[in-house]
């Protein structure tokens, strides 16, 4: 009889979830680092480049557009073929990326290879929830917590690990770090990711003229799955806003923390470490107690513990207190944001498990588009001070409640019939 920590794949190799999980969050990390290693040499681009900040800085929006326009079409590709091939195919166009963002000669290149960059490699990562759903099934939420306590590594080191490069060479060793990185998970990745998707049997029974006519239905018939279930439909949201909350956050805190409460870059990167500790510790309560509570219990936990903080922030902002009571406010909240985030996304994961690709891509797309809106509106409400990213963050948790609520009264209604 197998180990409940093993399972069975073509060729009877036996993979360890415990290998297996560590594989899958170095896959999804390349976004991270993509995003994050780079930040440190924002102004050295824009001198290199000669263009701005303003435009150096676009190319972080530009590719969270590449990587949720990516998710849109690799999302149900993702459910109709093979997953290992999906992953070697992102790695391989993420890698070439890597490899021609140094020798770009103007920001229009940089911008463009970046978009490209971004595109292929949501091929790679658009997988891992729903393989993760395939072989933890009901503990789903369990699985995505211990990949994402693990990735939670790359945004805490990502940023000094760029200075050191960017202060030991240049700006271009810091895109070739990431593509030997990209060769690393691809070799692992070639190794040891199963592959044990099959064709489904109504696809195996069809005519080869029939295949692709099916294929092209299911694109759009797989979306339309995914948006017409009700249930599904408000934890997407949830997800979609607690998301916005996270990405205000990334925007906003080295200006709350640099300009407006004047802190120097060596405390900036110890509370920004400090932080990202919160988020895994988040996750390694969550994957813990998760089998026991279940992910709507764990959800709700969160949702609380979020709309204290965020109110705390909030308050903090208009007392005008000190940076120690926004660092004790923020702590919690990211640490119950990622709690609401993966908890949101595995009740969605199990209500799909013919489309878990396209349901990735739905909750990818949604969130790193609304992701995209983050620094916009805190542009708008700009006013020198940090009520603006406070008043945000406790605006989205007010909307995840909102639609927790929703559910909530639906359940009971059921109950009740």
């Amino acid at each position: 009889m197998e180990s409940e920590n093993t399972f069975k794949v073509e060729k009877s190799v036996q993979i360890s979830l415990k290998l297996l999980l560590p594989l899958l969050a170095s896959i999804m990390a390349l976004s991270p680092l993509a995003i994050d290693l780079y930040l440190p040499a924002m102004p050295v681009l824009a001198e290199h480049l000669a263009t701005d900040m303003p435009m150096v800085q676009n190319s972080l929006s530009i590719y969270l557009l590449g990587y949720a326009l990516g998710l849109i079409l690799f999302g149900p590709m993702a459910d109709q073929h093979s997953r290992r091939k999906m992953v070697i195919f992102g790695i391989s166009g993420f890698l070439l990326a890597s490899l021609l963002l140094p020798f770009a000669l103007n920001i229009e290149q940089f911008l463009s290879l970046r978009f490209v960059q971004a595109f292929i490699s949501s091929a790679a990562t658009v997988v891992i929830p729903g393989t993760i759903r395939e072989y933890y099934k009901k503990d789903t939420a369990k699985g995505l917590s211990y990949v994402s306590m693990i990735m939670m590594v790359a945004p805490m080191i990502a940023p000094s690990i760029g200075s050191i490069l960017l202060v030991a060479h240049s700006w271009q060793l810091i895109f070739y770090v990431l593509a030997f990185y990209s060769v690393v998970v691809l070799v692992l990745s070639m190794k040891y990711l199963p592959d044990a998707i099959k064709p489904s049997s109504a696809n195996a029974n069809l005519g080869t003229n029939n295949v692709e006519q099916v294929k092209a239905i299911n694109f759009l018939e797989r979306y339309k799955i995914v948006f017409s279930n009700h249930e599904a439909r408000l934890d997407i949201i949830s997800s979609m806003m607690i998301s916005l909350a996270f990405f205000s956050y990334i925007t906003a805190i080295p200006f709350v923390y640099l300009t407006v409460y004047k802190v120097s870059e060596l405390s900036f990167s110890v509370l920004f470490g400090i932080n990202v500790a919160g988020l895994m510790t988040a996750h390694f309560i969550n994957a813990r107690l998760v089998s026991r509570k279940g992910s709507r219990k764990m959800l709700r936990y969160g949702l609380i513990i979020s709309l204290i903080s965020s109110a705390s922030l909030v308050i903090v902002n208009l007392l005008s207190m000190s940076v120690v009571f926004t660092v004790l406010s923020i702590l919690p909240l990211m640490g119950s944001i990622s709690m609401v985030a993966v908890n949101s996304d595995a009740l969605v994961f199990t209500k799909f498990p013919e489309q878990s690709g396209t349901a990735t891509a739905v909750i990818g797309t949604l969130r790193f588009g609304v992701g995209a809106l983050a620094g916009p509106i805190l542009a708008y409400f700009y006013d020198g001070s940090a009520l603006p990213f406070a008043g945000l963050m406790f605006s989205s948790v007010l909307l995840v409640l909102l639609c927790q609520l929703i559910i909530s009264i639906n359940e009971q209604q059921k109950k009740i019939a």
